[in-house]
Order: C-alpha cells, then structure tokens, then sequence
C-alpha cells in the first residue's frame, strides 16, 4: 500500500511500495528525531532559573542563553529546505542529527556561558535539518484524509521534547551542574541518529528533471505568506507559556524546580494531545484553516483569562492560574501541525521543503525575540502582563488565516 507523492498538484512518479507497518514506523521515528531537536532547542529555557539565581545573570540576560540555539535554527531553516528539496528526506536528516550530536558535546563538555552559547547555537543550526525533513517524510508517505493525524502525531515531537527537557534538564542544573543537564537533548539527538539510519527512506516524488518546471507557490497568492503569519503570532503565547511558566512557578509561587518541572512537563502532554486532537479534526473537517481560527481564538481567551489570573492572590486565584498553565500550554501548540500540513499540501514536492524552512524560520525569529522581550515584561510589570499581553497575539492570529483561500483537501 502506497501513499500518494506529496504535492497532489505534482505529476505522479513510479509508486515505491512500503508496508503499513514500516510507515507508521517512519512517522514514530520522524517525531523522535523532531523530538531530538525540541529538547535540544527548547531544553535550555529550563536553565534559566539556575543562570538567573546563581549566575547573577537578569532575567533578560538569561533569556538571551536560552534563546542560542533558537537563534541557530532560524539561520539555517531555509538552507536545510534547499537541501531536503534537492538531496532528499533521509541525507537532511543524518546530516543534521550528526551535526548536532557533534555540537551537544562540545556544550557537555565547555566552561563558560558564552562558550556553551555558542555551541548550544551551533547545535540549533544543525537539529533545523529534522524540521523540514521529518516533516516531509510524514506528508509525502501519508495519504491527504489521513495528513492531519499523521502531522499531529509527528508534531507532538514538540511538546514531547520540551516536556522531558522540563522533567529532567531543571532538576540536572539545580542539583548537579549546567554540563549535566545538556547530556539530555545530546543523548536523545544520539538515539534519534541511529533510528534514522535504520528505518528511514525517501518517500517518492516527481522526477528531478521535472523540478526546473515547477511553478513558484508564493507566485499563486498570498496563502501561504498568510498561513506563515498566523503561525508567527500564535508563536507569541505559545513561546511566553513555555520560557516563562516554569519559572513562574519556581520564582513567583515558590514552587521546588523539580516538582515545577514535572507540572510543566504534564502540560506539555497535554499539549501533544492537544495537536493530535486538532489534526484528526483537520482531516474530519476537511480543512487545516478553520481549526486554526479556532484555536487563536481559544488561545486569546486562555492567555487573557490565565493572566488575570496571575495577576491576582490568595490561593484559589493561584490554583486557577495553574489550570489555565495547563490549559493554555494545551491550547497554543494545537495549530502547528495544521499550519505544517497547509504548507507542505500547497507547496508541492519541489517547493515544501524550502516552504516549510520559510514557514519555522519565521516562527523561530519571532520565538528567539519572546524570552528577551518577555523577559523584560515580566521585569518590570510583571508575569500576569506578560501572559495577557500575548492574548493579543492570537486575536490578530484570528484574523489572518486565510480560510476564504484554501482549496479542498
């Protein structure tokens, strides 16, 4: 059984037949060595607490740390696109899990914040190879009416990867040191390597003589430059609840770093649900815009509500602030998937690579700019300003998704 190229626009080449089973084994280890490069990327925004207290470094500061290997990433993202488009899924992805294992061992292994920033970035520049790759693999061997669920599965790689850098990375530097804490993402980069070399191949596509003929996506209309918006300003929520809630907890509530870790790693479960749920209902809907409506709507409301919240006292307001954690933890990574999908779909078998580059570099430029900015927020008028600040985000998110242009699935 075969799944149909990607890029339903694109001419068909000789199907390559894989078994049900080795498919689904690509998606799993495609979500893990995603999930190699969350922890790598998103694991050191739970150092921030340790870089803060006893690095006397500000909360700004230490927000410019964590933020390294974000800013890697988004220099690279369009360059690993080209090569995805022009080498091929499975090359992407060995060279860049290398890469980053080379990298995390440089970080385990200097003294120094600025020199564990500079590897940490480089290693950023490297885990941006499984963006567009992994991706790539899931929507070019999954049928349309079955994409949804597939990218949501694939992009639980997200929160998974976060919330084990949550659980473990925290509780590391507190304890043992900054080194030991980064042994995490470069152990599971590690694994995901050898995964991908064993079960991994190129899903088919077009033949290359037939890329000089393929018609530019952002020449069409304005689709895809939108659905790149709206995932620009969902970034903004998604990105202050994710630097910013562990610390919240710790520094704010007094809560100790390890149970913080495992509350904010429960939230980031919840999030892969989250994802998963809003994929299956792409597929049902027949549609990846309207569910993003009506997650930006939903994360506007949560992000308004939770920092009211966190602006308040007394127990029971604290208790609310904490569900809405969660709630919003849930909420404001539902629509990457979706986003994900609409791109590759439009874009086609020679384009979705660098699509899908452009597509997390501008999320990733605006994600590098939240913990600093955020930072200062927080610092000066406090975490419930921060949270309802980003409410703002998903309003105007709202408006642009461009569900007036989106053809059927």
């Amino acid at each position: 059984m075969t799944a149909p190229l990607l890029g339903a626009d694109q001419p068909s080449a000789p199907p390559r037949v894989v078994s049900t089973r080795r498919r689904w084994a690509m998606l799993a280890v495609s979500t893990a060595a995603q999930a190699s490069s969350a922890t790598m990327v998103h694991g050191p925004a739970f150092l921030i607490p340790v870089l803060h207290d006893r690095g006397a470094m500000s909360l700004g500061e230490a927000g410019l740390v964590a933020a390294a290997p974000m800013a890697g990433l988004m220099c690279t993202l369009v360059l690993w696109g080209l090569v995805v488009d022009r080498r091929g899924e499975r090359f992407a992805l060995l060279t860049g899990i290398s890469g980053v294992v080379a990298a995390g061992t440089v970080a385990v292994l200097v003294d120094g914040t600025t020199q564990i920033a500079a590897a940490l970035f480089v290693a950023g520049a490297f885990s941006s190879a499984t963006n567009a790759a992994s991706g790539r693999i899931v929507v070019g061997w999954f049928p349309p009416e079955r994409r949804g669920l597939a990218m949501g599965i694939r992009q639980c790689a997200q929160p998974l990867g976060v919330g084990l850098g949550a659980l473990t990375m925290a509780v590391l530097a507190e304890h043992v040191s900054i080194s030991a804490a980064l042994v995490v993402p470069l152990a599971v980069a590690a694994i995901a390597l050898v995964l991908v070399t064993l079960l991994v191949i190129d899903p088919p596509r077009p033949p290359a003589a037939e890329r000089a003929g393929a018609p530019n996506p952002y020449r069409a209309d304005r689709y895809l430059a939108r659905i790149h918006g709206t995932s620009m300003l969902l970034v903004v929520p998604q990105f202050v609840v994710w630097t910013f809630g562990l610390t919240w907890l710790v520094d704010e509530l007094g809560w100790a770093a390890g149970f913080a870790g495992i509350v904010v790693a429960g939230t980031q479960l919840l999030g892969a649900f989250g994802r998963i749920g809003a994929g299956h209902l792409s597929d049902l809907v027949g549609s990846r815009t309207r569910p993003t409506q009506w997650i930006a709507w939903a994360a506007a409301g949560t992000m308004l509500a939770l920092g009211i919240a966190a602006s308040g006292s007394g127990s029971w307001v604290v208790g609310i602030a904490v569900i809405l954690l969660a709630v919003a933890s849930t909420i404001t990574v539902a629509d990457n998937g979706l986003a994900y999908a609409a791109v590759a779909e439009r874009a086609g078998a020679f384009w979705s690579g660098r699509a899908l580059g452009i597509q997390n570099t501008g999320q990733y430029l605006v994600a590098s700019a939240v913990p600093p900015v955020a930072g200062i927020v927080i610092t000066v008028w406090g975490y419930g300003a921060a949270f309802g600040a980003a409410a703002v985000f998903g309003l105007v998110a709202a408006a642009v998704v461009p569900v007036a242009q989106e053809r059927p699935l």
